[in-house]
Protein backbone atom coordinates (compact mmCIF):
# COMPACT_ATOMS: atom_id res chain seq x y z
CA UNK A 1 0.00 0.00 0.00
CA UNK A 2 2.87 2.38 0.85
CA UNK A 3 4.48 1.78 -2.56
CA UNK A 4 1.13 2.40 -4.23
CA UNK A 5 0.65 5.71 -2.42
CA UNK A 6 4.19 6.83 -3.20
CA UNK A 7 3.70 5.93 -6.85
CA UNK A 8 0.37 7.78 -6.91
CA UNK A 9 2.04 10.84 -5.34
CA UNK A 10 4.79 10.80 -7.97
CA UNK A 11 2.17 10.54 -10.70
CA UNK A 12 0.36 13.58 -9.34
CA UNK A 13 3.61 15.54 -9.09
CA UNK A 14 4.32 14.57 -12.68
CA UNK A 15 0.82 15.64 -13.63
CA UNK A 16 1.40 19.03 -12.10
CA UNK A 17 4.53 19.47 -14.20
CA UNK A 18 2.74 18.30 -17.33
CA UNK A 19 -0.22 20.59 -16.68
CA UNK A 20 2.11 23.53 -16.21
CA UNK A 21 4.01 22.68 -19.38
CA UNK A 22 0.76 22.23 -21.26
CA UNK A 23 -0.57 25.54 -19.98
CA UNK A 24 2.64 27.31 -21.05
CA UNK A 25 2.46 25.70 -24.48
CA UNK A 26 -1.16 26.75 -24.83
CA UNK A 27 -0.36 30.27 -23.67
CA UNK A 28 2.41 30.51 -26.26
CA UNK A 29 0.14 29.46 -29.12
CA UNK A 30 -3.36 30.17 -27.81
CA UNK A 31 -5.85 31.53 -30.34
CA UNK A 32 -7.02 35.07 -29.77
CA UNK A 33 -10.19 35.84 -27.87
CA UNK A 34 -11.83 36.71 -31.17
CA UNK A 35 -10.89 33.31 -32.61
CA UNK A 36 -12.18 31.54 -29.51
CA UNK A 37 -15.49 33.40 -29.68
CA UNK A 38 -15.88 32.63 -33.37
CA UNK A 39 -15.17 28.94 -32.75
CA UNK A 40 -17.68 28.72 -29.89
CA UNK A 41 -20.33 30.55 -31.93
CA UNK A 42 -19.88 28.12 -34.79
CA UNK A 43 -19.86 25.05 -32.52
CA UNK A 44 -22.99 26.21 -30.72
CA UNK A 45 -24.86 26.80 -33.97
CA UNK A 46 -23.76 23.52 -35.54
CA UNK A 47 -24.78 21.61 -32.43
CA UNK A 48 -28.14 23.40 -32.38
CA UNK A 49 -28.64 22.46 -36.03
CA UNK A 50 -28.48 18.79 -35.08
CA UNK A 51 -31.81 19.19 -33.29
CA UNK A 52 -33.38 21.64 -35.71
CA UNK A 53 -32.54 19.73 -38.88
CA UNK A 54 -32.84 16.07 -37.83
CA UNK A 55 -36.11 16.31 -35.87
CA UNK A 56 -39.07 15.26 -38.07
CA UNK A 57 -42.37 17.12 -38.34
CA UNK A 58 -43.88 15.23 -35.38
CA UNK A 59 -41.21 16.56 -32.99
CA UNK A 60 -39.67 13.15 -32.22
CA UNK A 61 -35.94 13.86 -32.17
CA UNK A 62 -33.78 10.89 -33.17
CA UNK A 63 -31.52 9.19 -30.69
CA UNK A 64 -28.64 9.49 -33.15
CA UNK A 65 -27.74 10.60 -36.68
CA UNK A 66 -26.90 9.68 -39.45
CA UNK A 67 -27.47 6.06 -38.44
CA UNK A 68 -31.12 5.10 -38.78
CA UNK A 69 -32.64 5.66 -35.37
CA UNK A 70 -35.69 5.59 -33.16
CA UNK A 71 -36.71 8.61 -31.08
CA UNK A 72 -35.16 9.21 -27.67
CA UNK A 73 -37.49 11.14 -25.34
CA UNK A 74 -34.42 12.48 -23.50
CA UNK A 75 -33.13 13.83 -26.81
CA UNK A 76 -36.53 15.52 -27.23
CA UNK A 77 -36.00 17.24 -23.87
CA UNK A 78 -32.65 18.53 -25.07
CA UNK A 79 -34.16 19.52 -28.42
CA UNK A 80 -36.79 21.64 -26.68
CA UNK A 81 -33.97 23.32 -24.78
CA UNK A 82 -32.03 23.87 -28.01
CA UNK A 83 -35.02 25.55 -29.66
CA UNK A 84 -34.99 28.41 -27.15
CA UNK A 85 -31.25 28.84 -27.75
CA UNK A 86 -31.83 29.04 -31.50
CA UNK A 87 -34.54 31.63 -31.02
CA UNK A 88 -32.39 33.66 -28.64
CA UNK A 89 -29.49 33.68 -31.10
CA UNK A 90 -31.70 34.51 -34.08
CA UNK A 91 -30.79 31.32 -35.94
CA UNK A 92 -34.53 30.65 -36.19
CA UNK A 93 -37.40 33.00 -35.51
CA UNK A 94 -39.15 33.00 -32.17
CA UNK A 95 -42.36 32.02 -33.96
CA UNK A 96 -40.70 29.07 -35.68
CA UNK A 97 -39.21 27.84 -32.41
CA UNK A 98 -42.53 28.32 -30.62
CA UNK A 99 -44.39 26.36 -33.28
CA UNK A 100 -41.87 23.52 -33.12
CA UNK A 101 -42.30 23.40 -29.34
CA UNK A 102 -46.09 23.44 -29.65
CA UNK A 103 -46.01 20.56 -32.14
CA UNK A 104 -43.86 18.54 -29.75
CA UNK A 105 -46.01 19.31 -26.71
CA UNK A 106 -49.22 18.44 -28.52
CA UNK A 107 -47.75 15.11 -29.52
CA UNK A 108 -46.88 14.19 -25.93
CA UNK A 109 -50.19 15.54 -24.62
CA UNK A 110 -52.13 13.36 -27.08
CA UNK A 111 -49.83 10.32 -27.25
CA UNK A 112 -51.70 7.18 -26.10
CA UNK A 113 -51.12 6.09 -22.51
CA UNK A 114 -51.88 2.58 -21.31
CA UNK A 115 -50.47 -0.55 -19.72
CA UNK A 116 -50.46 -2.67 -22.87
CA UNK A 117 -47.24 -4.01 -24.35
CA UNK A 118 -47.55 -2.16 -27.64
CA UNK A 119 -49.45 0.69 -29.20
CA UNK A 120 -48.77 3.12 -26.34
CA UNK A 121 -46.27 5.92 -25.81
CA UNK A 122 -46.37 5.73 -22.04
CA UNK A 123 -48.24 4.95 -18.85
CA UNK A 124 -49.09 6.83 -15.65
CA UNK A 125 -47.85 10.05 -17.25
CA UNK A 126 -44.38 8.61 -17.91
CA UNK A 127 -43.06 7.85 -21.39
CA UNK A 128 -41.07 5.02 -22.86
CA UNK A 129 -37.36 5.63 -23.22
CA UNK A 130 -37.48 5.09 -26.98
CA UNK A 131 -40.41 5.66 -29.33
CA UNK A 132 -40.91 4.54 -32.89
CA UNK A 133 -40.20 7.66 -34.92
CA UNK A 134 -43.15 7.06 -37.25
CA UNK A 135 -45.90 5.75 -34.97
CA UNK A 136 -44.82 7.57 -31.80
CA UNK A 137 -45.44 4.46 -29.70
CA UNK A 138 -43.16 2.16 -27.70
CA UNK A 139 -40.09 1.01 -29.60
CA UNK A 140 -39.72 -2.77 -29.28
CA UNK A 141 -39.33 -3.76 -25.59
CA UNK A 142 -37.85 -0.52 -24.25
CA UNK A 143 -38.62 0.47 -20.67
CA UNK A 144 -40.92 3.15 -19.31
CA UNK A 145 -38.18 5.46 -18.05
CA UNK A 146 -38.35 7.78 -15.05
CA UNK A 147 -35.02 9.49 -15.78
CA UNK A 148 -35.75 10.05 -19.46
CA UNK A 149 -39.21 11.37 -18.65
CA UNK A 150 -37.54 13.81 -16.22
CA UNK A 151 -35.17 14.96 -18.98
CA UNK A 152 -38.13 15.49 -21.28
CA UNK A 153 -39.94 17.52 -18.60
CA UNK A 154 -36.83 19.62 -17.92
CA UNK A 155 -36.78 20.73 -21.56
CA UNK A 156 -40.47 21.52 -21.39
CA UNK A 157 -39.96 23.68 -18.29
CA UNK A 158 -37.24 25.70 -20.02
CA UNK A 159 -39.67 26.41 -22.86
CA UNK A 160 -42.49 27.22 -20.45
CA UNK A 161 -40.48 30.07 -18.95
CA UNK A 162 -38.83 31.28 -22.14
CA UNK A 163 -42.09 31.66 -24.08
CA UNK A 164 -43.67 34.10 -21.64
CA UNK A 165 -45.69 36.33 -23.95
CA UNK A 166 -49.42 36.88 -23.33
CA UNK A 167 -50.33 35.59 -26.78
CA UNK A 168 -52.78 32.72 -27.35
CA UNK A 169 -49.98 30.51 -28.74
CA UNK A 170 -47.53 31.04 -25.90
CA UNK A 171 -50.26 30.84 -23.26
CA UNK A 172 -51.31 27.51 -24.76
CA UNK A 173 -47.70 26.35 -24.71
CA UNK A 174 -47.35 27.06 -21.00
CA UNK A 175 -50.64 25.33 -20.23
CA UNK A 176 -49.60 22.23 -22.17
CA UNK A 177 -46.41 21.92 -20.11
CA UNK A 178 -48.40 22.05 -16.88
CA UNK A 179 -50.83 19.45 -18.22
CA UNK A 180 -48.12 16.99 -19.27
CA UNK A 181 -46.00 17.57 -16.16
CA UNK A 182 -48.95 17.39 -13.81
CA UNK A 183 -50.11 13.95 -14.86
CA UNK A 184 -46.77 12.20 -14.19
CA UNK A 185 -47.54 9.89 -11.25
CA UNK A 186 -44.29 9.94 -9.30
CA UNK A 187 -45.78 8.09 -6.32
CA UNK A 188 -46.61 5.15 -8.59
CA UNK A 189 -42.91 4.88 -9.46
CA UNK A 190 -41.95 4.65 -5.76
CA UNK A 191 -42.32 0.91 -5.24
CA UNK A 192 -39.60 0.91 -2.57
CA UNK A 193 -40.46 4.17 -0.83
CA UNK A 194 -39.16 6.79 -0.66
CA UNK A 195 -36.93 5.98 -3.65
CA UNK A 196 -37.93 6.30 -7.30
CA UNK A 197 -37.56 3.21 -9.48
CA UNK A 198 -35.57 3.34 -12.69
CA UNK A 199 -38.71 2.45 -14.60
CA UNK A 200 -41.24 -0.18 -15.59
CA UNK A 201 -41.95 -2.84 -18.22
CA UNK A 202 -45.50 -3.93 -19.00
CA UNK A 203 -44.22 -7.50 -19.21
CA UNK A 204 -42.48 -7.67 -15.81
CA UNK A 205 -43.48 -4.61 -13.78
CA UNK A 206 -41.19 -2.13 -12.06
CA UNK A 207 -37.46 -2.34 -12.57
CA UNK A 208 -35.74 -3.64 -9.43
CA UNK A 209 -33.23 -0.79 -9.30
CA UNK A 210 -33.91 2.59 -7.67
CA UNK A 211 -32.28 5.98 -8.09
CA UNK A 212 -30.07 6.08 -5.01
CA UNK A 213 -26.60 7.33 -5.96
CA UNK A 214 -25.09 10.67 -6.98
CA UNK A 215 -25.56 10.71 -10.73
CA UNK A 216 -28.30 11.93 -13.07
CA UNK A 217 -30.73 10.88 -10.32
CA UNK A 218 -30.27 14.33 -8.80
CA UNK A 219 -32.55 16.02 -11.31
CA UNK A 220 -35.02 13.09 -11.23
CA UNK A 221 -35.81 13.93 -7.60
CA UNK A 222 -35.82 17.67 -8.24
CA UNK A 223 -38.27 17.30 -11.12
CA UNK A 224 -40.44 15.04 -8.96
CA UNK A 225 -40.40 17.57 -6.11
CA UNK A 226 -41.52 20.37 -8.42
CA UNK A 227 -44.64 18.69 -9.84
CA UNK A 228 -47.63 21.04 -9.86
CA UNK A 229 -50.07 18.28 -8.88
CA UNK A 230 -48.23 15.12 -7.78
CA UNK A 231 -45.10 16.38 -6.05
CA UNK A 232 -43.08 14.07 -3.85
CA UNK A 233 -42.13 15.07 -0.33
CA UNK A 234 -38.79 16.18 1.08
CA UNK A 235 -38.26 12.67 2.47
CA UNK A 236 -37.58 11.30 -1.01
CA UNK A 237 -34.86 13.87 -1.67
CA UNK A 238 -33.31 13.32 1.76
CA UNK A 239 -33.27 9.57 1.16
CA UNK A 240 -31.44 10.10 -2.11
CA UNK A 241 -29.01 12.52 -0.45
CA UNK A 242 -28.26 10.00 2.30
CA UNK A 243 -26.01 8.20 -0.19
CA UNK A 244 -23.81 11.24 -0.84
CA UNK A 245 -21.38 10.68 2.08
CA UNK A 246 -20.41 7.31 0.62
CA UNK A 247 -19.48 8.98 -2.68
CA UNK A 248 -17.45 11.78 -1.05
CA UNK A 249 -13.72 11.28 -1.45
CA UNK A 250 -10.48 12.38 -3.09
CA UNK A 251 -9.39 11.59 -6.63
CA UNK A 252 -6.52 13.03 -8.65
CA UNK A 253 -5.95 16.05 -6.46
CA UNK A 254 -9.62 16.93 -5.87
CA UNK A 255 -12.11 16.14 -3.10
CA UNK A 256 -15.72 15.89 -4.23
CA UNK A 257 -18.85 13.74 -4.49
CA UNK A 258 -17.68 11.24 -7.06
CA UNK A 259 -19.44 9.73 -10.06
CA UNK A 260 -17.19 8.44 -12.84
CA UNK A 261 -18.83 9.64 -16.11
CA UNK A 262 -18.75 13.41 -16.52
CA UNK A 263 -22.36 13.58 -17.73
CA UNK A 264 -23.56 12.86 -14.18
CA UNK A 265 -21.92 16.12 -13.07
CA UNK A 266 -23.45 18.06 -15.96
CA UNK A 267 -27.03 17.02 -16.74
CA UNK A 268 -28.79 18.54 -13.72
CA UNK A 269 -27.03 21.86 -14.12
CA UNK A 270 -28.01 22.23 -17.76
CA UNK A 271 -31.31 23.52 -16.34
CA UNK A 272 -30.77 24.04 -12.59
CA UNK A 273 -28.51 27.00 -11.87
CA UNK A 274 -26.94 25.76 -8.62
CA UNK A 275 -24.21 28.37 -8.30
CA UNK A 276 -23.87 29.73 -4.81
CA UNK A 277 -26.63 27.59 -3.30
CA UNK A 278 -26.43 24.40 -1.29
CA UNK A 279 -28.65 21.73 0.17
CA UNK A 280 -27.99 20.31 3.62
CA UNK A 281 -25.21 17.96 2.53
CA UNK A 282 -23.30 20.46 0.44
CA UNK A 283 -23.68 23.17 3.08
CA UNK A 284 -21.94 20.80 5.48
CA UNK A 285 -19.05 20.45 3.05
CA UNK A 286 -18.78 24.19 2.50
CA UNK A 287 -19.26 24.00 -1.28
CA UNK A 288 -22.09 23.78 -3.82
CA UNK A 289 -22.83 21.34 -6.64
CA UNK A 290 -21.33 23.74 -9.16
CA UNK A 291 -18.00 23.62 -7.34
CA UNK A 292 -18.36 19.85 -7.01
CA UNK A 293 -18.69 19.54 -10.78
CA UNK A 294 -15.71 21.82 -11.28
CA UNK A 295 -13.59 19.57 -9.10
CA UNK A 296 -14.82 16.44 -10.86
CA UNK A 297 -13.84 17.98 -14.19
CA UNK A 298 -10.39 19.03 -13.01
CA UNK A 299 -9.79 15.58 -11.51
CA UNK A 300 -10.50 13.99 -14.85
CA UNK A 301 -8.25 16.43 -16.68
CA UNK A 302 -5.43 15.56 -14.27
CA UNK A 303 -6.09 11.85 -14.83
CA UNK A 304 -5.79 12.35 -18.59
CA UNK A 305 -2.57 14.29 -18.08
CA UNK A 306 -1.05 11.58 -15.89
CA UNK A 307 -2.42 8.96 -18.30
CA UNK A 308 -1.54 5.98 -16.10
CA UNK A 309 -2.56 3.42 -18.73
CA UNK A 310 -0.66 5.04 -21.58
CA UNK A 311 -3.54 5.74 -23.97
CA UNK A 312 -2.57 7.63 -27.09
CA UNK A 313 -3.12 11.39 -27.24
CA UNK A 314 -4.38 11.86 -23.66
CA UNK A 315 -3.22 15.13 -22.12
CA UNK A 316 -4.23 18.44 -20.53
CA UNK A 317 -5.97 19.47 -23.76
CA UNK A 318 -7.29 16.05 -24.75
CA UNK A 319 -9.77 14.57 -22.27
CA UNK A 320 -13.46 13.86 -21.80
CA UNK A 321 -14.22 10.40 -20.40
CA UNK A 322 -17.96 9.85 -20.12
CA UNK A 323 -20.81 7.77 -21.52
CA UNK A 324 -20.29 7.48 -25.25
CA UNK A 325 -19.98 5.27 -28.28
CA UNK A 326 -16.88 3.12 -28.60
CA UNK A 327 -15.23 1.11 -31.36
CA UNK A 328 -16.01 -2.53 -30.48
CA UNK A 329 -16.11 -5.09 -27.69
CA UNK A 330 -12.74 -6.73 -28.14
CA UNK A 331 -9.52 -7.43 -26.26
CA UNK A 332 -6.17 -7.14 -28.06
CA UNK A 333 -2.53 -6.39 -27.31
CA UNK A 334 -1.84 -2.81 -28.40
CA UNK A 335 1.33 -0.83 -27.68
CA UNK A 336 2.68 -3.79 -25.75
CA UNK A 337 -0.29 -3.97 -23.37
CA UNK A 338 -3.40 -6.10 -23.23
CA UNK A 339 -6.19 -3.64 -23.99
CA UNK A 340 -9.92 -4.13 -23.48
CA UNK A 341 -12.07 -1.97 -25.77
CA UNK A 342 -15.83 -1.46 -25.63
CA UNK A 343 -18.72 -0.28 -27.76
CA UNK A 344 -21.21 2.05 -26.04
CA UNK A 345 -20.28 2.33 -22.35
CA UNK A 346 -20.56 4.61 -19.32
CA UNK A 347 -16.87 5.42 -19.16
CA UNK A 348 -15.53 7.62 -16.40
CA UNK A 349 -13.06 8.45 -13.63
CA UNK A 350 -13.81 9.06 -9.96
CA UNK A 351 -14.62 6.43 -7.33
CA UNK A 352 -13.59 3.88 -9.92
CA UNK A 353 -12.16 4.00 -13.43
CA UNK A 354 -13.67 2.66 -16.64
CA UNK A 355 -11.36 3.82 -19.38
CA UNK A 356 -10.58 2.16 -22.71
CA UNK A 357 -8.92 5.08 -24.44
CA UNK A 358 -12.19 6.50 -25.81
CA UNK A 359 -12.76 10.24 -25.43
CA UNK A 360 -15.95 12.23 -26.05
CA UNK A 361 -15.52 15.91 -26.91
CA UNK A 362 -18.93 16.69 -25.43
CA UNK A 363 -17.58 15.44 -22.07
CA UNK A 364 -14.99 18.20 -21.97
CA UNK A 365 -17.26 20.74 -23.68
CA UNK A 366 -20.29 20.29 -21.42
CA UNK A 367 -18.12 21.32 -18.45
CA UNK A 368 -17.45 24.71 -20.01
CA UNK A 369 -19.45 26.52 -17.33
CA UNK A 370 -17.34 24.88 -14.61
CA UNK A 371 -13.92 25.05 -16.28
CA UNK A 372 -14.15 27.55 -19.16
CA UNK A 373 -10.43 27.92 -19.88
CA UNK A 374 -9.70 24.20 -19.73
CA UNK A 375 -12.79 23.16 -21.70
CA UNK A 376 -12.33 25.72 -24.47
CA UNK A 377 -8.68 24.77 -24.79
CA UNK A 378 -9.60 21.09 -25.11
CA UNK A 379 -12.34 21.68 -27.68
CA UNK A 380 -10.12 23.86 -29.86
CA UNK A 381 -7.20 21.47 -29.57
CA UNK A 382 -9.27 18.44 -30.57
CA UNK A 383 -10.85 20.33 -33.45
CA UNK A 384 -7.45 21.43 -34.73
CA UNK A 385 -5.65 18.11 -34.23
CA UNK A 386 -8.25 15.73 -35.67
CA UNK A 387 -10.02 18.00 -38.14
CA UNK A 388 -12.85 16.64 -40.23
CA UNK A 389 -12.50 13.14 -38.81
CA UNK A 390 -13.92 14.52 -35.56
CA UNK A 391 -15.78 17.67 -36.56
CA UNK A 392 -18.38 18.23 -39.24
CA UNK A 393 -21.87 19.37 -40.14
CA UNK A 394 -23.25 19.12 -36.60
CA UNK A 395 -20.04 19.87 -34.73
CA UNK A 396 -18.18 17.10 -32.96
CA UNK A 397 -19.06 13.47 -33.60
CA UNK A 398 -19.70 11.57 -30.42
CA UNK A 399 -16.29 10.07 -29.64
CA UNK A 400 -12.89 8.85 -30.83
CA UNK A 401 -10.11 6.48 -29.76
CA UNK A 402 -6.67 6.95 -31.31
CA UNK A 403 -5.24 3.91 -29.52
CA UNK A 404 -7.69 1.68 -31.41
CA UNK A 405 -6.26 1.19 -34.91
CA UNK A 406 -7.37 -2.38 -35.52
CA UNK A 407 -8.58 -2.82 -39.07
CA UNK A 408 -9.49 -6.52 -38.77
CA UNK A 409 -12.23 -6.02 -36.16
CA UNK A 410 -15.92 -5.60 -36.94
CA UNK A 411 -16.77 -2.15 -35.60
CA UNK A 412 -19.87 -1.38 -33.60
CA UNK A 413 -19.92 2.17 -34.96
CA UNK A 414 -17.64 4.56 -36.79
CA UNK A 415 -14.49 4.06 -38.84
CA UNK A 416 -10.78 3.45 -38.41
CA UNK A 417 -8.62 6.07 -40.08
CA UNK A 418 -5.22 4.50 -40.92
CA UNK A 419 -2.39 5.73 -38.70
CA UNK A 420 -4.80 7.94 -36.73
CA UNK A 421 -7.33 5.73 -34.96
CA UNK A 422 -11.05 5.12 -34.54
CA UNK A 423 -13.56 7.91 -35.02
CA UNK A 424 -17.30 7.75 -34.53
CA UNK A 425 -19.48 8.81 -37.43
CA UNK A 426 -22.63 9.41 -35.38
CA UNK A 427 -23.89 12.29 -33.28
CA UNK A 428 -26.01 11.29 -30.26
CA UNK A 429 -28.89 13.50 -29.10
CA UNK A 430 -28.28 13.15 -25.37
CA UNK A 431 -24.63 14.12 -25.90
CA UNK A 432 -25.27 16.99 -28.30
CA UNK A 433 -27.89 18.29 -25.85
CA UNK A 434 -25.78 19.07 -22.79
CA UNK A 435 -23.09 20.53 -25.03
CA UNK A 436 -25.37 23.11 -26.67
CA UNK A 437 -27.09 23.90 -23.35
CA UNK A 438 -23.83 24.48 -21.52
CA UNK A 439 -22.31 26.46 -24.38
CA UNK A 440 -25.35 28.75 -24.16
CA UNK A 441 -25.14 28.99 -20.37
CA UNK A 442 -21.46 29.86 -20.64
CA UNK A 443 -22.17 32.52 -23.24
CA UNK A 444 -25.06 34.37 -21.59
CA UNK A 445 -26.90 31.94 -19.29
CA UNK A 446 -29.63 31.45 -21.90
CA UNK A 447 -31.15 28.35 -20.32
CA UNK A 448 -30.53 29.39 -16.73
CA UNK A 449 -32.14 32.79 -17.29
CA UNK A 450 -35.29 31.00 -18.41
CA UNK A 451 -35.41 28.32 -15.74
CA UNK A 452 -34.70 30.73 -12.88
CA UNK A 453 -38.11 32.23 -13.69
CA UNK A 454 -39.88 28.87 -13.49
CA UNK A 455 -42.09 28.49 -10.43
CA UNK A 456 -41.89 24.70 -10.50
CA UNK A 457 -38.10 24.69 -10.49
CA UNK A 458 -37.93 27.24 -7.70
CA UNK A 459 -40.45 25.23 -5.65
CA UNK A 460 -38.41 22.05 -6.14
CA UNK A 461 -35.18 23.65 -4.95
CA UNK A 462 -36.80 25.18 -1.89
CA UNK A 463 -38.49 21.90 -1.01
CA UNK A 464 -35.14 20.10 -1.31
CA UNK A 465 -33.67 22.51 1.23
CA UNK A 466 -31.50 24.65 -1.03
CA UNK A 467 -30.55 28.09 0.25
CA UNK A 468 -28.59 30.97 -1.25
CA UNK A 469 -27.75 31.76 -4.85
CA UNK A 470 -30.53 33.19 -6.99
CA UNK A 471 -33.11 31.81 -4.56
Amino acid sequence: MTDFLLNRRSLLIGAGSALLAGSRAFADSAPSGVAQAAFLDELEQRTFNYFWETTPANGLTPDRWPSESFCSIAAVGFALTAYIIGAERGWVSRASARDRVLTTLKFFRDAPQGEGRSGFAGYKGFFYHFLDSRTGTRFKDTELSTVDTALLIAGMLACQSYFDAATPEETKLRDLVDEIYGRVDWAWAMVRKPFISHGWHPETGHIKWDWRAYDEAHFVYLIALGSPTRALGRDSYDAWASGLPEAWGSEWGQTFVRFPPLFGHQFTQCWFDLRGMADTFMAGKGIDYFENSRRATLAQRTYATVNPNGWRDYGPDCWGITASDGPADVTRVVDGKKREFHSYAGRGVGGNVWDDGTLAPYGAGSSIVFTPKESISALMYMREKFGNHLYGRYGFVDSFNTTFRLEDVKLDKGKVVPDLGWFDTDHIGIDQGPLVAMLANHRDQTVWRATRRNAHIKRALLKAGFKGGWL
